[in-house]
């Protein structure tokens, strides 16, 4: 059986994508800064701040002494809500997202990277976004995170070469985790694709970069967001 272990699985598309992966018969490890409980059996927690490496350190270790080799990384958890006018933005505020956002992802990698056995399956998959590139007043701090992000997948893709690691990122755009019958006919059809995204839209683009054969995929940020990046918008 396959070990996944997943960041920010306690709510958002974390959670779907700790379900969806149990569903797939993949032997789960969901952490969070907040609790959470799961129904299925294959589905563990543990509660991690990605901002305490101790804390990171500590699961990662347990993990491997009672369960064996963590297989796939994926990077979901973020502090996703914070965005802020530049002009109040305090270097505390943008320190924290950065801590939590790219740095807990960095040490995920390297405790990951360290358990892992050279030359054996495994994959790392870090949740990125559309603001990486394409933004709006306010997410600063955000962005500056998920494009550290993607520029971390393309340097690490490059380092862990013949390790048996593939590392990909995705940049999911709209993603409506919980009120999707109340969009508006206006929010779907402004998508290329006609409808805004859904979490499985995100837990598809993982599975398909989790899968032993498609080894060859490396190193790519993978766009989910009905093609909305494509689009030419004058107001």
């Amino acid at each position: 059986m396959k070990r996944v272990l997943i960041t920010g699985g306690a709510s958002g598309i974390g959670k779907h994508l700790v379900n969806g992966y149990a569903k797939q018969g993949y032997e789960v490890f969901a952490i969070d800064k907040l609790p959470a409980s799961f129904s299925l059996n294959n589905i563990h927690f543990f509660q991690v701040d990605l901002q305490d490496e101790t804390q990171i350190y500590n699961c990662f270790h347990i993990i491997r002494e009672q369960y064996g080799e963590i297989h796939i990384l994926i990077n979901n958890g973020a502090i996703s809500k914070f965005h802020k006018s530049i002009f109040e933005l305090t270097s505390k505020e943008f320190d924290q997202v950065i801590q939590t956002n790219l740095r807990g992802s960095f040490l995920c990698c390297k405790e990951f990277i360290s358990q892992h056995s050279i030359g054996s399956y495994g994959r790392i998959i870090n949740i990125a976004s559309t603001r990486f590139h394409q933004n709006e007043a306010g997410w600063e701090a955000y962005g500056a995170s998920k494009g550290g992000l993607v520029s971390l997948t393309n340097s690490l893709c490059v380092s862990l070469s013949n390790t048996g690691i593939t590392v990909n990122a995705i940049s999911p755009g709209w993603i409506e985790v919980n009120e999707y019958d109340e969009l508006s006919e206006n929010d779907h059809k402004q998508h290329p694709s006609g409808r805004v995204g859904k979490p499985k839209d995100i837990l598809n683009a993982c599975l398909f970069l989790s899968d032993p054969s498609n080894d060859f995929v490396n190193g790519i940020n993978l766009i989910v967001d009905g093609g909305m990046t494509k689009k030419m918008i004058y107001s």
